[in-house]
């Protein structure tokens, strides 16, 4: 028996990046999913990259509006009747600059996205998984969220506030079975990680990628498969005594700094 058997997962960010590779991963060990993209054409290309048979819908929503998260939380109540993981993911980087050049507008969009979706996604989650008394949450952070990384004013503060977010959070819900973490990706070879480098470097972005990583104790980038792996175990009941963590995933560059 796989370890997410009879379970249900709604994934947000799931058409690409490190939501693809989670989708991909609990597909393969069973479980019933919920795909959650903003474009509804990227999310069949995504169902269609799953293996034959995967239990699953799509939803396109847009996480930081609050009427389409009670959207895409209702269809999986409809079509499964529960939900017993949710992998909070769907993030932007937005542009890089200089916190005086960065924008109020810019800034919001950011926040807006990897901060209040987030938080919406849980409000209404974690309304499920109270009656339950059961649930895993996974948040997606960044090591952005857990130090500087400089030109990153919006991803910055708004991935702090996931770390804090998650903390508070699972201090309230652990008395009622359920467990919120959040993970903390460092420099992983993503589209958005791409286009990360191609702001930095324009046609010579590989060679400015292996700049970036050259500090790294590993010196590469990590897979979107290693990062997957790591959401899956979080979500699965092998770790049911984990409660509150935000985990690092990045080579071991953070703790050089």
């Amino acid at each position: 028996m796989s370890r997410f058997d009879g379970k249900t997962v709604i994934v947000t960010g799931a058409a690409s990046g490190l939501g693809l590779e989670t989708v991909k991963r609990l597909a393969a060990e069973g479980a019933n999913l919920v795909l959650v993209d903003l474009k509804e054409e990227a999310l069949e290309k995504a169902k269609a990259e799953l293996p034959a048979g995967t239990d699953c819908i799509c939803v396109a929503a847009n996480v930081a509006n609050a009427d389409e998260v009670k959207q895409y939380v209702q269809a999986a109540l409809n079509q499964y009747g529960r939900i017993d993981g949710f992998f909070n993911n769907a993030g932007i980087e937005g542009t890089q600059n200089l916190t005086e050049d960065f924008g109020e507008e810019e800034f919001n969009k950011v926040v807006a996205v990897n901060l209040n979706g987030v938080f919406l996604g849980m409000a209404e989650v974690l309304k499920v998984m109270h009656k339950q008394g059961s649930g895993a949450i996974v948040n997606s952070a960044s090591v952005g969220g857990i130090r500087g990384v400089g030109n990153q004013s919006g991803y910055a503060a708004s991935k702090h506030g996931v770390v804090g977010l998650t903390r508070n959070s699972a201090i309230e819900y652990g008395q009622y079975g359920i467990q919120i973490n959040a993970i903390a990706p460092g420099a992983i070879m993503t589209p958005m990680v791409e286009n990360s480098l191609r702001q930095m470097g324009g046609d010579d972005w590989e060679a400015v990628g292996q700049q970036f990583v050259e500090p790294n104790p590993m010196k590469r980038f990590g897979k979107p498969e290693e990062v997957a792996a790591l959401a899956a175990f979080l979500l699965s009941g092998e770790s049911g005594f984990i409660n509150g963590a935000v985990i690092t995933i990045d080579g071991g560059q953070s703790y050089k700094y």
